[in-house]
């Protein structure tokens, strides 16, 4: 962000700092899109990878799915580290066969998270966070800033096309028994190699 000052004024700004995901831009990746959900599912304050980018998740639950982002892969072989600042969560990893054939993966990847934490985003690979705590989770991230004209647009180094497509990762975090479970999303054809850290897998 470039922020040019006369007498102490503001004249322009390359972006708008903060973005917000509401829930009706997150009912196109929820397992339940009918469920209802808070107005807003997280909070970002833009700094790119000079200043890192701070996201903040709301807690609990949509439709028994914990508020996760949107998801998205980088595009132009980009990567990126998360650090954890405040709570607990477990970020998904899934890398496709095919960019072209967002059904089909070669490896999804469940990592569970908590302050003091850092994960790596490898290139081409797609991820996403989810808050599954009590209170708010919190990370900061060095993924580059590019193209976000206002709060609500999506960075253009990033492709959310297949996420949405597919109506969310190859499989969601949701609520069971007062503990993180994964069920499957039915729409992939196919997950080659699965790493889910322990967690439980369930079907609804």
């Amino acid at each position: 962000m470039q922020i040019v000052y006369e007498s102490g004024t503001i004249l322009s700004m390359a972006f708008e700092a903060y973005a917000a995901r509401t829930h009706e831009k997150m009912k196109e990746v929820l397992m339940d899109p009918n469920a209802s959900g808070p107005a807003i599912h997280y909070y970002m304050i833009r700094g790119g990878s000079d200043k890192r980018n701070i996201t903040v998740w709301e807690a609990g639950t949509v439709g028994g799915e914990y508020i996760k982002t949107y998801g998205h892969y980088h595009v132009d072989e980009l990567d990126e580290t998360y650090w954890v600042l405040a709570g607990e969560g477990i970020i998904l990893q899934q890398k496709l066969v095919d960019p072209k054939v967002p059904d089909v993966v070669e490896f999804f990847k469940a990592i569970p998270v908590k302050a003091g934490d850092s994960v790596y985003m490898p290139p081409n690979v797609g991820h996403l966070a989810v808050n599954t705590g009590k209170t708010w989770f919190v990370t900061a991230d060095d993924s580059p800033v590019a193209g976000t004209g206002d709060s609500a647009s999506m960075p253009v180094h990033a492709d959310y096309e297949a996420v949405k497509k597919m109506q969310g990762f190859a499989y969601y975090v949701v609520e069971k028994d007062g503990k993180p479970s994964l069920v499957p999303n039915k729409k992939y054809k196919e997950v080659r190699e699965k790493d889910f850290d322990g967690l439980t897998l369930k079907d609804l």
